[in-house]
């Protein structure tokens, strides 16, 4: 399977309707999908990995491959309720823990993530307008939002089929944004009960995909899918997520513009309908939800 690359430089131009019609389906049909051309600068993204990368080497490779966890793989015992990976979380806002990260990375992080945080607002009103409401819908129904970013580690597995990298499961959150390895592959999402691998990042490109919340304030138009991290004996997968999140007090439902009319008495619908038989449906549903206010 194909997964879906979007095109962000063409958002501008003659092929807006078609790029905004590409994301929609992959929201849609898909879930996750690539994004191009999408205003994260390269040297960025490739100053943050490499330093991430050093950070591992230098202070937590040693650590893990020490942990109970990598002592009981070499022993052969198979670990069901863990996942085989290492790793930090940088929370951007609100109330941003920068000074807790390592030194080493603090900069680069934070240049990186500022940068991200613009391509998810950005998203989210595409998202928003896709959906026919207000571009400002998604951002406004998260507000204040949360932003962190999972920097995680999956290391080279000599017995890869005692452990998972990270167990199957959706995010719980709105708009999760990928920087992953160029070189190791492991992420897989589940697409029509298959499980497809996604390969290692080419050209600077982000993955993304999407959380329970948008797919509860679309009102399932949009999905959240399942996915996991197979663990590799070839080579240490790096990770860096960021999770464009609604607050915590934010309060989540399906948009109303998406909601179906209910608890209404069919024949007052076909009296409706025999006005309107000829137009579209779309203005029939939402008349009768106002009619029912």
């Amino acid at each position: 399977m194909e997964i879906p690359v979007i095109n962000l430089g063409e958002l501008e131009g003659e092929k807006r309707s078609k790029t905004t019609s590409l994301l929609h389906d992959a929201c849609q049909k898909w879930g996750f999908f690539w994004l191009e051309n999408h205003g994260i600068e390269d040297g960025v993204m490739e100053e943050v990995k490499q330093l991430v990368k050093q950070h591992y080497e230098e202070s937590m490779r040693e650590s893990f491959y020490e942990s109970g966890l990598a002592q009981g793989l070499r022993r052969g015992t198979k670990a069901s309720d863990v996942d085989w990976e290492t790793s930090f979380f940088y929370r951007h806002r609100p109330d941003p823990n920068i000074n807790d990260l390592p030194e080493l990375v603090r900069d680069a992080m934070k240049q990186y993530v500022e940068q991200v945080v613009k391509l998810a607002e950005k998203l989210a009103e595409l998202l928003s307008e896709n959906l026919g409401l207000a571009n400002t819908y998604l951002k406004n129904a998260f507000a204040e939002p949360f932003v962190g970013t999972k920097v995680a580690m999956y290391p080279k597995c000599s017995n890869p089929e005692l452990v998972m990298g990270l167990r199957g499961h959706t995010d719980a959150g709105g708009i999760i944004l990928l920087l992953q390895d160029d070189t190791v592959p492991g992420l897989e999402f589940l697409k029509d009960g298959e499980w497809v691998a996604v390969p290692p990042a080419q050209g600077h490109r982000i993955f993304v995909n999407l959380g329970d919340q948008v797919e509860v304030v679309s009102n399932g138009v949009y999905k959240s899918i399942r996915h996991r991290v197979l663990a590799d004996e070839t080579g240490s997968r790096l990770s860096i997520a960021t999770f464009y999140n609604p607050g915590a007090d934010a309060i989540i439902s399906p948009a109303a513009e998406l909601v179906y009319p209910s608890r209404y008495r069919f024949q007052d619908y076909l009296d409706y309908y025999t006005k309107t038989k000829f137009s579209d449906k779309a203005s029939r549903f939402q008349n009768m939800k106002q009619t029912l206010v």
